[in-house]
Formats: C-alpha cells, structure tokens, sequence
C-alpha cells in the first residue's frame, strides 16, 4: 500500500505526475518511488475483538505514511455476555463427552468409574469460578485482561530416532502463552493426560 498526493494506493497502477505517464511496474522500484514522493503506507486498526472502528486520521511527516483509526470501546455488558456464553459453551462440550457414563449406569450398567465421576465435579466447580469471574468484571480492561492471561508453560523436550519414532524425553523447554480463560479449563479425565506436559503457571 502507498501513498501520494492525499491518496491511499492499494494496489499498484499507472500514475500520472508532473504530466509524465509512469507504468504500474515502478511500485517495485522503491527508489524511484521515493524520487516521485510516492511513500509505504500502513494502516493501524484497533483490536476489532474489543473496539469498533473509530476516526481515522493520517500521520504523512515520515518516510511510511501511517493511518489510524482511533478505537471506540465496544459495549462492556455485551462482552461479558459474550464471555459467559463461550464458558457455557465450553463447559457443556466437556460435559457431553462424559453424559453417556450416567446414561449407562441408568440402565444398570457398569458404574460411573471413580476418576470421571471426580472430573465432572470438577468442571462444575470451576465452570462456577469462571462464571463468578466473569460477573465481577467492570471494565474493558477487565475483559480483555481475563481473555488474554499471560502464562508460562512447561513441556518436556521430545526425541525421534530416523524414522520419526518418539524415542525419549530430554530436558524441558518453557514458553509465553495467552491464555482466554473463559474456555479454560484445568481439570482432564485421567485418559486424556498429556504426558509431555509439565506445568501451565499464570505470570
């Protein structure tokens, strides 16, 4: 994207200055864009998760042309509700998983095994915590602050022989993750355990 003259160039074209005709080809050249006044343009957005585009302004004084849309915060409320729909939702899927284990020993079939009967309860209890979190939200900054918690996490480092074979573990490497914590959650049933996983700490 470039700029001249007060426009905005998306795509690259014939351009016509000073009563001399330049083919489209010259946006590959950067210094006869530069001899011309013709500048890189970007445009910088507000985060559309959490604002709505607002004025748009356009800085031209450096050699990029840049231009930005102020933010307009998006309804708080309506985030929230967004909020607690996507935890429903991510509770719910969970809970789908496990239903036929009920459904089974309705029927006098075997029992619900010790170990899925502790995880459903604990994705009750922790579906309740992200609900209570999310209520006692007041902010915007709240909002994005909940649906993007920075976390440090801890893997074991894996190895394959020739073949792509996993061999072994070797050591642990750590890493920066955002976490949305609407959707998260920590409980898994004792079959789906990740056994290269170590730890996931809030920073």
């Amino acid at each position: 994207m470039w700029y001249f003259n007060s426009e905005t160039i998306k795509t690259p074209k014939t351009m016509v200055i000073n009563d001399i005709t330049y083919p489209k080809g010259i946006f590959r050249d950067s210094a006869m864009l530069s001899s011309l006044g013709i500048k890189p343009m970007s445009i910088v957005k507000p985060n559309s998760r959490y604002y709505w585009d607002g004025a748009y302004s356009v800085d031209t004084t450096g050699a990029e042309v840049v231009g930005t849309y102020a933010g307009t915060a998006r309804d708080v409320d309506t985030l929230k509700a967004n909020m607690l729909s996507k935890a429903n939702q991510a509770a719910a899927s969970r809970h789908a998983v496990i239903d036929w284990y009920w459904t089974r020993a309705s029927k006098g079939g075997t029992a619900v095994p010790s170990n899925i009967a502790t995880y459903a309860t604990t994705l009750y209890s922790e579906h309740e915590t992200i609900k209570t979190a999310i209520a006692a939200i007041t902010d915007l900054a709240g909002v994005m602050a909940y649906e993007n918690k920075p976390h440090t996490e801890t893997r074991k480092i894996e190895t394959y022989d020739a073949d792509g074979v996993f061999e072994a573990y070797v050591g642990t490497n750590t890493s920066s993750r955002e976490i949305d914590m609407c959707t998260h959650f920590s409980a898994n049933p004792n079959d789906e355990v990740d056994p290269a996983f170590v730890s996931l700490i809030a920073d």
